[in-house]
Formats: structure tokens, C-alpha cells, sequence
């Protein structure tokens, strides 16, 4: 008896080592989940007002990168250089108004891959920029296995369907609203959680691997949210952002005048001077409230797709990411939405759950890995996040790291120049950071993010330039201890840029101003440095170029700080 017992031991170890090696070679699914202009207002990164328990709750068993960035704060240029993994001086898509593929290039994207390694893919809501940004098909029929879903209440979300104090409908900024009285008693995010449950569903018991992108409309504006959400966030404790006034040294050319805002019914009645003019107090507190309650009403949806997975037995094999497109400032400079290379715009949540990496694989008897969480009756939750990435990383890195991690192989680097190559990256795969920790700060780790502006001063259009109308273009980098960013002479029909063309700079010491609010770029400085480095051989690229200028600036600062 005692014999049999040590085989039977012996056995279950064998057992347990053959799965762990099926487990590494196998592929695996992947849920991939995205939000609508979610910047990194969320527990799990350290955000003390918002509830976001489920998404926590998913941070808790996932690897967690906390300073990602995107490379353009805008939707569709955003989405595109994710999902094909190229930046948008690549893709050539910086407004809403192309489409990659006839454009730039005939450019791989992230599910079109998993497609041609025998993946099913499908797409709900909102991943893709719909429009021409995606040929009006979100990119079908190369990205996915069948046509995107997209909710139908979303036709709704440009209507008059905001009650007003004078009981009329509005096409208004803060849209908390009965959901029983929306058409169809419903709103798309929560249309979109339906479809995507029952797609989990249909795909629980097929042996064919799948890649199923599911796309959260909010936190985006109009903040149309279900109105019990705002009792998480009582207006009395709410606060201003802590630094709400347009910083003295911000050059004229980057600042954001929050355009779409400006055009909402209960905005205009403001009546707020363009482009500087700020908000009453008392409205950017119901702006913040709104925006939270948003973030939580998207928790939820989460929440309830994460339980799905789970109850279909499906969170042992399938990988699950979540991020965003990009931030949204929410006061600080005195701006409002996207539209910006200011960390409140570009930083997006980004993590990574990967069943026997991340987190133990379950046993049958234990509980569930993702139990829905209810934000109103299980208010108070606290997660603990073991595995962090403090160091930067971009998300053009998604698209290598997901094929790794999923069992695929990474797409290699891309030449300097790739117009031609169909699959290759300009990110870096992060899957190294799954084997080894952090051993602390690397000052080589660099986000290269860009925005374009028609004018050196605020227009009507400069939140959001058509591409013939741009005429600079902002470039930033973002390391560890600093964000340096150049806006240069762009010019729009030949995509150049003419780096000698300074437009204005930017330069903030995160250590001393983690809120990018005391600007110490001087123009006398930067006409010595580029003196100094007039001898660069113009193939040497823009990105090691500021770089380079970057280490040349604040060695200086460096020194001083040394000897302080």
C-alpha cells in the first residue's frame, strides 16, 4: 500500500511536468480587451478615488506594466500603430482619414496574424477606429474570421439623449441617463459584453484556438453611463486635478484647447473663451466625477466578461490583456480629453494574464480565478499586484509580446525603413520581462509618442489637424527620468520632418515635476546642442537624434543633482 502510494505520488509529478511542458508549447487563446481613453485612473495603479475592483482583481493575476505608453493620444492613429505594430510616421495615419493598407503599406495587423496561424478571430465593439481609418470594414476580411460586431445602441451616442435642468433632451458632455429609458433599454458597452459572452460561449467546447477583441467604448466622451454609477463618486469629495492652470512656460504650440468638449450643449452654455479659458471650478469637479463613474461602469463590463471566461472553464488556457488607446487629461494644464505627448495623455494601463506564468493554474476544487465583483455591494477591495514593470515600454510592444506569449513566434524587428515589408516590428517583445525581475531603472528604455498641429498657436483644428493641414509635428520621448519634446517643421505631402525647423521644445525633470508642469527647455541651449552635433549623418534617424540630445541636456542636471 505504501508502494503504491509513492507510484501513485510519482505519477501525479510526472503528470504535473508533462502538463507544464504541453502548457509552454501549446497556444493559447487570447481574450483581448480595450478601452476607450482610460488613462491610468485605476486601483491597481495606485489611484485612490476609482473603483475598479474587477480590473484589479485581473491586475492581481497578471503581469502588470506601469509606465506603457501609447504613440499618438488619439484614437485611430493609436489603434493603427498597435495593432500593426508600427509607428504612425509608418502607418501615415494621423487623423481619422486613410487607411493604412492603400496609404503606407500593406501592413500585417496583430488578429490578421493570428488568422493565418489557424486562429478564429472576432471583434466586438469598438478595436479598430471605424471608418476609412479601417476601409469601413474594421479591417475584415484580413483581420477577422467573421464581420465585427458593433453594438447597435452606438448609433444613439451623437443624439439628443441627455436630459437637461430644463427637462429637454441635449447632445450634452455629462450624459448620466435611466438606462431603461435609452432606446432598446440598453447602451452599447453593454451590448458589447453580451455578444462577446456569447461568442466565448459558442467557442467553449471548439478545438480551434481563438483571438477574441472585445472593445469598451467609455471611459470616451459623451460620458452617456448608467446614472447610479455617479454615488460612487459623491460631488463633495470630489477634487480639482492638482494642477489645474495652464503652466507659465508651455509653449503656445502644445497646448490642447479641448475642442470636442467646446462643441457639447452643456459645455457651450459655459460660454468659456477660446482656447485658454478654463472651466468653471464646480463643472470640472462633474467632469471628474463623470469620468470615474465611467471608469467603474467599465469595470464592470469587464468584470462580467472575466466571470464568463472563468465559468466556461476557459481561464486556464486563454491569455488575457487589457489596455487602452490612450489617456485623457482631466484638468491638469488646464486641458481637457487627448490630444497631447503629456504623460496624463499618452501613459495607458497595460497587463498581461497568462494562466501558468502570471498565476498558478486553478484545480478544480478551488475557486474561481475571476469572480465577478459587484463595485455596490463589495465596494471595498484590496488586491495585491506581485509581478510590476515600472520600467517604460510602448504599445507597439503588443503585438510581438501577445504572438510570443500565445505560442506563436514574435515578428522580427523591422528595417529602418519597412513601407515594404508586410509582418515585421518596430516594438520590442516583452516576454523576457515574464522570465527575469526587474533589477531596477534602465535609462535605455525609451517611448518615442508624436502629435501634429496646423499652427504654432491654438486653432479651432488643432486638437485634431487633417493630414493637409499639418504643419508641425510634435515628437516626444519619454524615459525614466525625464519627457524631452521637440515640435518641428512637418511637412504634410512629402511625410518629412525637418528636424533643424524648432518650433519649440520641452523638457521636465519627472523626479522634481512628475506632473510635467515646470518646462526647462532653453533655446540658447538647444542652439549650442545642435551645433555640437551638426556632424550627425542625416541617415542617422529622428528617434536616436533626440535621444542623443536628450543625454546631452541633462547631463548637466545629472552632475548637479550628484553633488547635491
Amino acid at each position: 500500500m505504501f508502494l503504491s502510494g509513492w507510484r501513485w505520488l510519482g505519477f501525479l509529478l510526472l503528470h504535473t511536468l508533462v502538463l507544464a511542458v504541453t502548457a509552454k508549447r501549446a497556444r493559447r487563446n487570447v481574450l483581448f480587451i480595450m478601452a476607450d481613453d482610460l488613462r491610468t485612473t485605476l486601483g491597481c495603479y495606485g489611484d485612490p478615488v476609482v473603483k475598479s475592483p474587477n480590473i484589479d482583481q485581473l491586475a492581481s493575476k497578471s503581469q502588470v506594466f506601469l509606465n506603457a505608453y501609447a504613440q499618438q493620444a488619439v484614437c485611430g492613429p493609436s489603434r493603427t500603430s498597435m495593432l500593426t505594430s508600427r509607428r504612425p510616421d509608418t502607418t501615415r495615419l494621423y487623423d481619422f482619414n486613410s487607411y493604412w493598407r492603400v496609404h503606407a503599406g500593406n501592413y500585417t495587423t496583430l488578429p490578421q496574424y493570428f488568422k493565418s496561424r489557424g486562429y478564429f478571430t472576432m471583434s466586438v465593439g469598438k478595436i479598430f477606429h471605424p471608418g476609412i481609418a479601417s476601409n469601413h470594414t474594421d479591417d475584415f476580411p484580413y483581420s477577422w474570421s467573421v464581420p465585427a460586431y458593433h453594438p447597435p445602441s452606438f448609433a444613439y451616442e451623437k443624439s439628443k439623449m441627455c436630459k437637461g435642468v430644463d427637462g429637454k433632451l441635449h447632445v450634452n458632455l455629462l450624459c448620466a441617463v435611466n438606462v431603461t429609458e435609452q432606446p432598446g433599454q440598453t447602451l452599447p458597452d453593454l451590448e458589447s459584453t453580451d455578444e462577446a459572452v456569447r461568442l466565448l460561449r459558442h467557442r467553449a467546447n471548439d478545438d480551434t484556438p481563438f483571438f477574441l477583441a472585445v472593445g469598451f467604448h467609455k471611459p470616451h466622451i459623451p460620458f452617456r453611463i448608467p446614472q447610479e454609477y455617479l454615488r460612487l463618486y459623491p460631488l463633495d469629495q470630489m477634487t480639482l486635478a492638482p494642477d489645474p492652470s495652464v503652466p507659465k512656460l508651455l509653449p503656445r504650440v502644445a497646448y490642447n484647447p479641448w475642442v470636442d468638449l467646446r462643441r457639447r450643449d452643456d459645455v457651450q452654455q459655459l460660454n468659456v473663451s477660446f482656447p485658454y479659458g478654463p472651466i468653471p471650478k464646480d463643472f470640472q469637479l462633474r467632469i471628474r466625477q463623470h469620468y470615474f463613474a465611467a471608469v467603474s461602469y467599465m469595470d464592470a463590463q469587464v468584470g462580467r466578461l472575466l466571470s464568463a471566461l472563468d465559468e466556461l472553464g476557459l481561464a486556464d488556457n486563454t491569455m488575457v490583456v487589457f489596455s487602452s488607446d490612450h489617456g485623457w487629461s482631466l484638468g491638469e494644464h488646464g486641458e481637457w480629453a487627448k490630444y497631447s505627448n503629456f504623460d496624463v495623455s499618452t501613459r495607458v494601463p497595460l497587463m498581461f494574464y497568462v494562466p501558468g506564468v502570471t498565476a498558478a493554474r486553478s484545480w478544480p476544487e478551488e475557486e474561481s480565478t475571476f469572480p465577478f465583483i459587484d463595485v455596490f455591494s463589495q465596494s471595498e477591495h484590496s488586491f495585491k499586484t506581485d509581478r510590476v514593470i515600472r520600467n517604460v515600454v510602448e504599445l507597439v510592444d503588443v503585438f510581438p509580446t501577445v504572438s510570443y506569449l500565445a505560442g506563436l513566434k514574435a515578428p522580427a524587428p523591422c528595417p529602418d525603413v519597412s513601407f515594404k515589408e508586410e509582418l515585421c516590428t518596430e516594438g520590442d517583445n516583452l516576454a523576457y520581462t515574464f522570465r527575469h525581475r526587474e533589477r531596477g531603472e534602465d535609462e535605455e528604455d525609451i517611448a518615442f509618442s508624436q502629435y501634429p498641429r496646423p499652427a504654432d498657436t491654438p486653432q479651432e483644428n488643432s486638437d485634431l489637424p487633417d493630414l493637409k493641414d499639418i504643419k508641425i509635428m510634435g515628437y516626444s520621448l519619454r524615459s525614466w527620468d525625464y519627457r524631452y519634446t521637440l515640435w518641428l517643421g512637418f511637412n504634410s505631402k512629402t511625410y518629412e520632418v525637418n528636424a533643424s525647423d524648432v518650433h519649440a521644445g520641452e523638457l521636465y525633470m519627472l523626479e522634481d515635476d512628475p506632473g510635467q508642469d515646470n518646462n526647462l527647455y532653453n533655446d540658447n541651449d538647444h542652439g549650442l546642442m545642435m551645433r555640437k552635433m551638426g556632424g550627425l549623418h542625416q541617415a542617422v534617424s529622428l528617434q536616436k537624434r533626440m535621444r542623443l540630445q536628450l543625454l546631452y541636456l541633462t547631463a548637466g542636471m545629472k552632475t548637479s543633482r550628484r553633488k547635491v
